[in-house]
Formats: C-alpha cells, sequence, structure tokens
C-alpha cells in the first residue's frame, strides 16, 4: 500500500514537474512568435506598418491597389513587380494579375500563358515544402537545373534577380494563390519570407474584393472584336469570357478562371448573344471566328484555314 502510495506521489510530481515546464515553455514559445511578428521594428516601423494594414481596408480598385504596393509596402517588403496568380493550379486553369509601376510588364494574354507553367511550379515546391515561405534566384530558380525561365517574358522581367514566394490553399473551394514579389536585388532582405507571410492574407483580401482587372485598349488602339455596323461592340470583359468560350471553357470554369460566379459569367454570356444577334454559345464562337478570320492578313488567313 505504501509502495502504491509513494508511486501516486511520484507520478502527481512527475505530473506537477511536467505541468510548470509546459507552463515555461509556453512563455518562452511566445516570447519568440511575438518576436517573429514585430520582426524587430521600432516604434515608427510599428506606427507606419499599422497604417498599412489599416490602408489595406480601404483599398477598392486595382488604381489604389498599385498606389498601396508602391506606398509604406515598399519600406517592409521592397520590390519591383508583384505577381498574383488564382485558380485550380492542378488542372491548370489560373488568372493572372501583374501589378508594377513599370510599363512593360502587364500581361498579355500571350504572356499570362507562358507564366502559368512556372507560376504552376512554384505551387507544387511551396505545397511539397510545408507551405512555407521561401525564395527564388532568377538566375538558377529552384536549383541549377530548374531555371525560373523568366527570360521568354523579355522586357523588365529580365531584370529580376530574385523573388519571394507564398500561397495560401483553399481546400473548399479549390480556388488557391499564390503570390510573388520579384526584385531587381539578388539577395532579398532578410525580414522579406516573414513579411510576405504576415501580409499575404490582407493582399489575397484585397484582390479577392476588387477582383480581376479589365485589360483596357491603350489610347489610339482599336478593339480586337470591332463590331458590325449597327451591332453593339463587346466589352473587354466580353472579349475575355469569349476567349475562354471558344477554348472550350465551362461557366464554372470561365468564372474561376476570372474570380466571379458563374451566374455572372451567364449573365455577360446573355448580353453577348444578344450584341452578336445569336442565339447560343456555338453560333457566339463561328461569329467571333468569322470576324478574326475577316481582319486577319491574307496570308495569315490562308494559314489559319489549314
Amino acid at each position: 500500500m505504501s509502495f502504491g502510495l509513494s508511486g501516486w506521489r511520484s507520478r502527481k510530481g512527475r505530473h506537477a514537474f511536467a505541468a510548470a515546464h509546459f507552463k515555461q515553455s509556453k512563455k518562452i514559445i511566445v516570447k519568440i512568435e511575438d518576436m517573429s511578428l514585430q520582426t524587430e521594428l521600432d516604434a515608427v516601423q510599428k506606427t507606419n506598418f499599422f497604417d498599412l494594414i489599416h490602408e489595406s481596408l480601404r483599398v477598392r480598385s486595382h488604381f489604389e491597389f498599385m498606389l498601396w504596393s508602391q506606398g509604406n509596402l515598399q519600406q517592409f517588403l521592397p520590390h519591383d513587380i508583384m505577381i498574383a496568380a488564382c485558380g485550380d493550379f492542378s488542372s491548370g486553369l489560373v488568372s493572372v494579375d501583374i501589378v508594377s509601376p513599370l510599363p512593360d510588364v502587364h500581361g498579355s494574354e500571350a504572356q499570362n500563358a507562358r507564366l502559368v507553367p512556372l507560376l504552376k511550379g512554384l505551387f507544387d515546391y511551396w505545397t511539397e515544402h510545408s507551405c512555407a515561405p521561401f525564395t527564388v534566384s532568377m538566375k538558377y530558380g529552384l536549383s541549377e537545373k530548374d531555371p525560373f525561365g523568366y527570360e521568354q517574358l523579355g522586357g523588365s522581367f529580365r531584370q529580376m534577380k530574385s523573388a519571394v514566394v507564398h500561397a495560401i490553399k483553399d481546400k473548399r473551394g479549390r480556388h488557391d494563390c499564390l503570390y510573388l514579389v520579384l526584385s531587381k536585388s539578388e539577395t532579398p532582405a532578410p525580414a522579406s519570407r516573414r513579411m510576405l507571410e504576415t501580409l499575404v492574407p490582407y493582399i489575397d483580401c484585397m484582390l479577392r474584393q476588387i477582383g480581376q482587372p479589365s485589360q483596357i485598349n491603350k489610347p489610339g488602339e482599336a478593339s480586337q472584336q470591332p463590331a458590325e455596323e449597327g451591332q453593339e461592340a463587346l466589352s473587354a470583359r466580353e472579349q475575355e469570357i469569349m476567349d475562354w468560350v471558344r477554348k472550350g471553357k465551362t461557366n464554372f470554369e470561365i468564372g474561376m478562371i476570372l474570380d466571379i460566379s458563374a451566374f455572372t459569367v451567364k449573365n455577360h454570356l446573355q448580353r453577348i448573344f444578344k450584341k452578336l444577334d445569336v442565339l447560343n454559345r456555338t453560333q457566339a464562337v463561328a461569329k467571333m471566328s468569322a470576324k478574326l478570320t475577316a481582319n486577319l492578313p491574307a496570308s495569315v488567313a490562308s494559314n489559319e484555314s489549314l
């Protein structure tokens, strides 16, 4: 009996010691986490950081997001180009948004299409490595055998030397989002990974609220799909939707790509059908294809028909 009591007391003592040790460890962990979140900011930087967060809550357009990204954000996460890619990376249904003051980096459809495989590789790497932020050398990519491939993009992309990458995985809607900031500096700032990890939820929230930017024609440029006489021209968003319809995408898939609902896509299509004077998407695709062929040079049109 005494042995049992002694054993009970020793176990109780061990439990008490373990509880005290856990409590002390918890304090240490909280202290380390606090240090990580503060990232050794001084009083002025802390004030600027909280101002940056509050400013993000008021962003309502892509122009305002551009101003936000080029303002106080540069103090904490210096970069020259930001790329946001959202969608289903496993299927390649991904929309790309490029945010930068540089005039020659805003993605065309062809450029974005070249970007998607690179972004998918970065997302897969992020998933396979504990979903943690990481840096990429633009010279060697993830390894010397796996270059980033930015050369094919041209323009100011050639001047970029490094990138910091992080993502958010949406297990409910499979609408995952990848964010990377590119810099001319070969070595990102020491706190860049931690800062991007902290800011990505706010960046993600802003871009989800303002949606995908429409392709805007530059002054003096003709619309890609000129209207026939007496027929209303398609808007930039309607042309964008028809491009995906021509590629065989469903309303649901187009909604995922453009970050809008399938119902909104359906409403756009109804307006498109009315403008084109057609009854369904098959007739709309045929009419759009006929217009494209009619506006091509004769030599190109003959090759298209082969």
